[in-house]
């Protein structure tokens, strides 16, 4: 059956006319919620909705959650550029797109409510959203919701995040590759991504059969500011024997990197002569640093642009399975990490290089 003998059959059977019709089944804002639901009940029944172009959205407005931060590139330019590039993937389609702030955790709940029964809102998309009780609502609430960068403990709610616990194993396994024994790592573990990082980490150190130590191998940033990365490796570098510093820093953020770097650089340290330094970031700032930095980039713009793909498979098919979508990182190699050979020792930490 052709798709214009599907789309009269359609409005033979709801009474409204083909191009009322047709602008639903193209996601074109101007027209009634009620003819809506119409059509795109009748097109399910008739198998419509599962031949349809996966890039045609079937909706007009989507209420984008997230913490209040994410709405200023200069407090988080991740979670900033995830709403970007929503906006972006949406560009092509006529959808309405609203924003509002809520908590990580112990969000408000009334809030939340109040903007998802507003009659406009058909979708929502929550990013960075932790609290559980709010998890609960939108899927009791049964409009399409996805998740991004956060998970839902219930299993109900889809979701689309990077897969941190293999980016950090990816990073650890890269240094010891390139001949690293002693990898210091330095995180903020604030949440449970950076905690599934960590994991990582540990998970690339068994399989070099090494024991990993909090102690040993291990510094805890409170904040992903370069300062804050300055401070916490200056304080380490003032207790730590030269004999005993690691040859290599794996850094969960660019900014956080930068810092390391500029303690190294003051204490007279050279990068990566004397100690390498690699980011696992998605700020993709790592490349303007002083010294151009070895990342593991996180996934970022994917992020948006994935999560409304699944948003269209929830419109299309509503009873399908929920699940994780878990992105993979990139390695993007530049200055900042040196190979040690096999069987060769680091180079000697020195104040001075070898013509000062």
């Amino acid at each position: 059956m052709s798709k214009k003998l599907k789309i009269t059959q359609i409005a033979a059977r709801t009474g409204l006319s083909v191009s009322t019709v047709s602008r639903v089944l193209a996601g074109k804002a101007n027209t009634s919620d009620a003819a809506r639901q119409r059509v795109m009940a009748c097109a399910e029944q008739l198998g419509v909705l599962q031949g349809m172009a996966a890039g045609r959205l079937l909706l007009n407005s989507l209420v984008v959650f997230a913490p209040q931060r994410a709405f200023d590139e200069r407090s988080d330019i991740f979670y900033y550029r995830v709403i970007q590039s929503i906006n972006q993937a949406l560009a092509p389609h006529e959808v309405r797109l609203r924003y509002c702030a809520l908590e990580e955790n112990d969000s408000d709940a009334n809030l939340f409510l109040a903007r998802m029964n507003d009659a406009q809102a058909q979708a929502a998309m929550l990013i960075g959203i932790d609290d559980p009780h709010i998890h609960d609502l939108a899927a009791d609430l049964g409009k399409p919701c996805v998740l991004i960068n956060c998970r839902d403990g219930k299993m109900r709610l889809p979701a689309v995040a990077p897969d941190h616990r293999l980016l950090g194993e990816c990073a650890a396994r890269y240094l010891f590759e390139m001949g690293h024994k002693r990898v210091m790592s330095m995180l903020c573990l604030r949440r449970y991504t950076m905690e599934l990082r960590l994991a990582g980490i540990r998970d690339a150190w068994d399989a070099a059969n090494m024991p990993f130590s909090d102690e040993q191998h291990l510094l805890v940033a409170q904040s992903f500011s370069a300062r804050e990365g300055e401070a916490v490796m200056t304080a380490f570098l003032e207790q730590t024997p030269a004999r005993e510093l690691p040859s290599a820093m794996l850094v969960g953020g660019d900014f956080l990197a930068a810092g390391v770097v500029s303690a190294l650089q003051k204490r007279g340290l050279r990068v990566p002569a004397d100690i390498s330094v690699m980011s696992i970031d998605g700020a993709n700032l790592a490349a303007i640093q002083d010294v151009p930095l070895t990342t593991l980039q996180v996934p970022r713009d994917e992020l948006g642009t994935e999560a409304v793909q699944m948003l269209q498979q929830r419109l299309i098919r509503p009873d399908a399975p929920a699940g994780t979508l878990l992105l993979y990182g990139k390695l993007t190699v530049r200055e900042s990490v040196r190979r040690i050979r096999p069987g060769k020792t680091r180079t000697l930490v020195q104040g001075d290089g070898l013509y000062e």
